[in-house]
């Protein structure tokens, strides 16, 4: 019953287009036909999409990653990059509800069979956090660990340096600009399989840091979900 009258209330927008979706839905139909999810040619190791049949993409054959392994549901590109940037900076918080449910639809059983114990979403620095409002991977975190029974520790992993926007940066600068960014509170042993969550993943300097430092805490193995990724050629 209060879910009915927040929705009256403040009706959903569609991820996609903005516009007002009917009640108990996520997406407007008409979007809803217009989204391609990954699917097969992809890398290996990051889940970026390839246009042949290789094993990894251009920048994962080229160089080792902290993760084991990582997927993602759509390209970064289109209406999925407008939507994503709305969320990040425009306060769509509603749209991970979205995100979270597809990613439970589309990637859940990947998820499963990698054992995950647990799930840590990418943080932002304390100073970034205030400006905004919110942590974009904690939302998207907090509704896939409902959907998949998993659960979700956002105090583990920290931010510790004030980084510049990834987007800002070429990929050298990248790598550089996340030395450091991260590091755990405690000693995680407890958990072994971990998967870390963000929005969107470009080269993987940013999961790469995080990885890194939750495996220094004890983590076995850490894998990553986001919402988008770019093509891997």
């Amino acid at each position: 019953m209060i879910r009915e009258i927040v929705d009256l209330l403040y009706p959903r927008r569609c991820p996609l287009c903005d516009g007002v979706v009917d009640w108990g839905g996520l997406i407007c139909p008409v979007c809803e036909k217009k989204l391609t999810y990954i699917e097969e040619p992809f890398c290996r190791r990051c889940g970026k999409p390839l246009e042949t049949e290789e094993e990894y993409c251009f920048d994962c054959a080229k160089r080792e990653h902290e993760y084991r392994e990582g997927t993602a549901l759509f390209v970064h590109q289109g209406a999925v990059r407008d939507s994503l940037y709305r969320f990040k900076y425009e306060n769509k918080r509603e749209y991970a509800l979205f995100y979270a449910a597809q990613t439970a639809r589309f990637r859940g059983e990947w998820i499963r069979r990698r054992r995950v114990e647990a799930i840590v979403p990418v943080p932002l620095h304390k100073n970034r956090k205030k400006e905004r409002g919110y942590n974009q991977a904690e939302l998207y975190a907090r509704h896939l660990g409902r959907s998949l029974g998993i659960p979700v520790i956002r105090n583990w992993l920290v931010r510790r340096a004030d980084t510049r926007p990834q987007k800002e940066l070429d990929r050298t600068q990248r790598k550089n600009n996340m030395k450091r960014a991260f590091k755990c509170k405690k000693n995680i042993v407890q958990f072994k399989y971990i998967l870390l969550v963000d929005d969107i993943y470009t080269t993987g300097s940013t999961v790469d840091a995080a990885a890194k430092a939750l495996k220094q805490a004890g983590a076995q193995d850490v894998f990553f979900v986001c919402v988008s990724i770019g093509m891997g050629f």
